[in-house]
Formats: C-alpha cells, sequence, structure tokens
C-alpha cells in the first residue's frame, strides 16, 4: 500500500440545494437538480468570480473540458459559485458576467448559502470542499468520485471521453 498518497473517499453527492441558475444561455431558470442528469457523469466547478485562481487556472481548464466534450451527451458541465466570503463582490451578477466572460454555454448557479449554513455556500458544505477553484465529479450513480482544487485537464479530457 502507498502511504504517500492518500485514497479519498467515494461518498453519494448530496442534492445541490441551489435556488438561482442560469441555463447555458444565460436565461433564469428554475433550480437544477441532480436528478435532472440522471444516469449522466456531471462535472461541477466549484468558483467566486473575485477568485484569482478560479480566473488563471480552473475557468480555463473548464473551457478546454466543455469545448473537448461538448458533442458527449453523457457528460454534463455545471459551474456553480460557491460563496463562503465576499458577499458584496460575488453576486449573481458577478455569476452571469463570468459565464458570459468564459463564453461557457452551461448552466450557472449562484450558491451565497443562508442562515442554515452561517451564510456560507451550501455546495462547500455538503460537498466539503476546500475553497475555490473546486472541481467535483459526480458518475452516473450520484457518486462523488473526485474533488479537489487541481484537476489534470488532459487526463480529465482522456478519462471523460471513455464515459
Amino acid at each position: 500500500m502507498n502511504t504517500d498518497k492518500q485514497e479519498k473517499e467515494i461518498f453519494k453527492a448530496p442534492e445541490f440545494q441551489v435556488d438561482s441558475w442560469v441555463d447555458a444561455n444565460g436565461n433564469k431558470t428554475s433550480p437544477i437538480k441532480l436528478s435532472d442528469y440522471n444516469g449522466k457523469f456531471k462535472v461541477i466547478y466549484c468558483f467566486q468570480s473575485w477568485c484569482p485562481g478560479c480566473h488563471s487556472q480552473g475557468l480555463p481548464a473548464l473551457q478546454k473540458m466543455v469545448e473537448a466534450l461538448k458533442d458527449n451527451e453523457s457528460v454534463e458541465f455545471l459551474a456553480i459559485q460557491t460563496v463562503f466570503e465576499g458577499h458584496d463582490a460575488n453576486t449573481y451578477e458577478k455569476m452571469t458576467e463570468t459565464q458570459k466572460k468564459y463564453n461557457l454555454a452551461i448552466p450557472f448557479g449562484h450558491d451565497p448559502g443562508d442562515e442554515s449554513t452561517g451564510n456560507r455556500s451550501k455546495i462547500l458544505t455538503n460537498y466539503q470542499t476546500g475553497g475555490t477553484p473546486w472541481f467535483i465529479f459526480i458518475d452516473k450513480h450520484d457518486n462523488v468520485v473526485f474533488a479537489d482544487f487541481h484537476v489534470n485537464v488532459d487526463n480529465a479530457i482522456a478519462f471523460l471521453k471513455t464515459i
């Protein structure tokens, strides 16, 4: 057993509980649920609009994956602004600006949390993310199979193309 590498536990994906969404075209839409993508592999990208790493690393990685897999109907991409600080800067409007800036034709959600989470993103809390940028991969059985700050984009694309 290799003790240098810690194994991450696979767990059942909690429901998103995010109320504010826009569709792939930037239009307001009803809340998205895991069940909307039953049987599909889901790639969730968590960001904050003011996060430098989100703009320098995460969003370009997401763009590359979305472009490479645009014709793969087995994989769905979602981006969620998981606000845990800077609520005045990481607004719904900034989330929609980010979608437009990166020309990402995928659904975007805005998750500022509420009193039950101390105004901290429900995704961040329920998925135990370490902040932003953060990628979450959810398999077709709704198991979280990857969750981390960093993703090797080329390896992720190669893997996702096998789905």
